[in-house]
């Protein structure tokens, strides 16, 4: 049993009214240290670098833990806090981008002649800084300088603002069904969840809310269609002008506002737009490169993904069918042509997926790649809800890392999965060495009472992906923050530890080992899985096409909202869409309101990041695919090329020291099936 840092949050102490008194004090106090720093009459990494990077660390603690809890446990108070903190946060990190000074102290230590034996990661990180100086207006006259932190701190109030409303459109809602025959087609489990919704409310019958396990069965399953219409216009017009109350939560002028200061911002740094703001800081060359990067893909995947919707139009008559198909009849009738095609059910598989089986395949999985073992905190310390749970990773009996677990969706939690730092690796300046710690965050279906949470394999992929990312955050080798684990990894790249997770979840071996039935402990039959596989690729161009319109419209956007002739941010969705919906939207979605990855978070004129490493976890697994699933030699090599390195060179580098050459894309076009 490993041993867990004793510097951990303590989240029950958490007090929303006192956490803009904790982050004035610690700025007031890092502003002070900063003048103190630069009383020095030279520099050096270890008088210089390595208080800065004590500060960022010290500051991440409080303001990490609340900008967690204001993601897992949100309230009106948190809320309030967070939006007036963030603000000081983002003002003191453009102050610091700024300080002139600051910037000639990081320079010195680039122009010196002990640059050269400084560590890889130390002038990595030394180059870094003075990018993200040049990044932060530092080489602005003052006028300009001062607009540019006027235009910093918009933009992060406007991504609260955007984040807030999608969460409150999104609880505001729910469907509430009074009579037992509009649940026709639907799995049971997803019934029993709808009636305890409902009871949570109040209400009678079965309620479903635009969280995705509760809506996705309903368009998936549900027999229904006026069901189907109303819950997928209510998901498809969040936060807008169209959707259920409608405008009191809309993003429109938000987005608006956030697309011309960020244009602006580029501008004042000598970009043509933000795109090409957002590529100088990336693996991918130039915007024209990622522009190509999606055409090609959408050029090698339109015919295949328009032959998959006239497939299901065709399934859809053969059942009686009539009229025009819209896009929320096409997961309904593509799940029955998928059950009858391939005799596949993803929520019959659920009974053979249970949570505590399939953590334990995970994690022999990554035992067996990378030496690990993990193994869950009994005596669990202070957490935020009592379903998360608490591991710690150990290899030859030391612990080197530990994470959180928080599975299941809730009311006062955003939607999605995703990973983030809790405490990031890294040797501070007394020599002491914090080890990484992770927050790893899924929005799967509750258990009913008294029993054991289930997972489709769908979630089984959200699960292992959403791990690759915290297996790059806890096993790095790396002891400076600021490249340690994801941090420092170009946006482009860091999802590759994430994607290759996925395809273990692809193999008979991997999925026979997570599986055991909840009732008869039977493993998933043979036929079963092969069905799975045979499945795997059914309808891939589509969901090819689905990822390359949110790329290419991310991208064209933060490119072309800049120029005279704009059209528009609707106008651009809808031009794009005729290039890449195979089934035409209709004229009300509003997809873009609720978009905050671009919006919200961090993938602006970046979706395509996705695809990008995608294609480099395709690539990296063929490497796998050749040597052995469970090759320890080529899981060793990918752990000290990539997962151990963090940031502290170059993603492109590192992927050719792992693959021995350039990436090619012809394992991505394979595994997705694309012909």
């Amino acid at each position: 049993m490993g041993h867990l840092p004793n510097n951990l949050p303590t989240f029950s102490q958490f007090d929303a009214s006192l956490l803009n008194q904790d982050v004035d004090l610690f700025l007031t106090q890092a502003r002070l240290q900063i003048k103190s720093l630069l009383d020095s009459p030279s520099f050096t990494w270890d008088q210089l670098m390595l208080p800065l990077e004590d500060m960022d660390v010290d500051l991440g603690k409080t303001w990490g833990l609340a900008s967690h809890l204001y993601s897992v446990k949100n309230s009106p108070e948190l809320r309030e806090a967070y939006s007036e903190a963030q603000v000081k946060i983002s003002e003191f990190y453009t102050e610091l981008g700024q300080n002139s000074e600051l910037y000639e102290a990081v320079k010195s230590l680039k122009d010196a002649p002990s640059f050269t034996s400084l560590s890889d990661g130390q002038q990595k990180v030394i180059n870094n800084s003075l990018r993200s100086f040049k990044l932060s207006g530092i080489s602005l006259e003052n006028d300009k300088r001062k607009r540019f932190a006027e235009i910093a701190k918009e933009l992060s109030s406007l991504g609260t603002k955007f984040s807030n409303n999608v969460l409150d459109a999104t609880q505001n809602y729910h469907l509430q069904i009074d009579k037992e025959a509009d649940l026709a087609g639907l799995p049971q489990n997803v019934i029993d969840a709808a009636a305890t919704c409902a009871k949570e409310k109040d209400l009678t019958g079965w309620v479903f809310t635009l969280d995705f396990p509760s809506f996705q069965p309903l368009l998936t399953y549900g027999e229904s269609r006026e069901h189907r219409e109303e819950i997928y216009r209510a998901y498809s017009t969040r936060a807008s002008e169209t959707g259920p109350n409608a405008n009191k939560y809309d993003n429109t002028e938000v987005i608006e506002s956030i697309l011309s200061l960020r244009q602006e911002a580029a501008n004042l740094l000598g970009f043509k737009n933000f795109s090409e703001k957002s590529i100088y800081t990336k693996m991918a060359e130039s915007p024209k490169q990622v522009l190509s990067f999606i055409d090609q893909l959408i050029d090698r995947s339109r015919d295949q993904a328009l032959g998959e919707v006239d497939a299901i139009k065709k399934y859809a008559a053969s059942k009686g069918f009539q009229g025009e198909l819209q896009v929320w009849d096409m997961g309904f009738y593509a799940e029955k042509m998928r059950q009858e095609f391939y005799d596949l059910n993803q929520e019959e598989l659920r009974p053979y997926f249970t949570i505590d089986k399939v953590m334990n395949g995970l994690f022999d999985l990554a035992s067996k790649l990378y030496d690990i073992q993990i193994s869950e905190v009994k005596d669990k310390p202070d957490v935020w809800h009592d379903d998360v749970r608490v591991y710690t990773i150990e290899r030859e009996g030391k612990t080197i890392a530990s994470f959180y677990l928080d599975l299941y969706a809730r009311a006062d939690k955003r939607g999605g999965a995703w990973m983030n730092g809790c405490l990031s690796r890294h040797t501070n300046t007394e020599g002491e060495l914090q080890l990484p710690v992770c927050y790893l965050v899924c929005n799967f279906m509750p258990p009913a009472a008294g029993k054991p949470g289930l997972l489709t394999h769908n979630e089984i992929t959200t699960l292992f992906h959403e791990f690759g990312h915290g297996l790059h955050h806890m096993l790095t080798k790396v002891d400076i923050a600021a490249i340690a684990g994801v941090n420092g990894v170009a946006w482009d790249a860091v999802e590759l530890p994430s994607q290759i997770m996925e395809n273990w979840c692809w193999e008979k071996e991997v999925i026979h080992s997570l599986s055991k039935h909840v009732e008869t402990g039977e493993a998933l039959p043979d036929d079963k899985i092969q069905r799975l596989l045979d499945a795997k690729n059914f309808n891939s161009a589509l969901a090819m096409m689905r990822q390359l319109e949110f790329a290419c419209f991310d991208f064209r956007l933060h490119a072309e909202s800049a120029e005279d002739n704009f059209a528009g941010t609707q106008e651009l969705l809808n031009e794009v869409r005729k290039r890449t919906s195979a089934l035409s939207a209709p004229e009300w979605n509003r997809f873009q309101n609720a978009f905050s990855h671009i919006f919200a978070g961090g993938y602006s004129a970046g979706y395509y990041s996705y695809k990008w490493a995608e294609v480099l976890s395709a690539d990296a697994y063929d490497l796998f695919e050749e040597e052995g699933i469970y090759n320890s030699n080529t899981g060793k090599k990918f752990l000290q090329e990539i997962l151990e390195r963090g940031g502290e060179q170059d993603a492109a580098d590192l992927f050719k020291n792992f693959r021995g050459r350039e990436p090619k894309t012809d394992a991505l076009l394979r595994h997705s099936g694309i012909k």
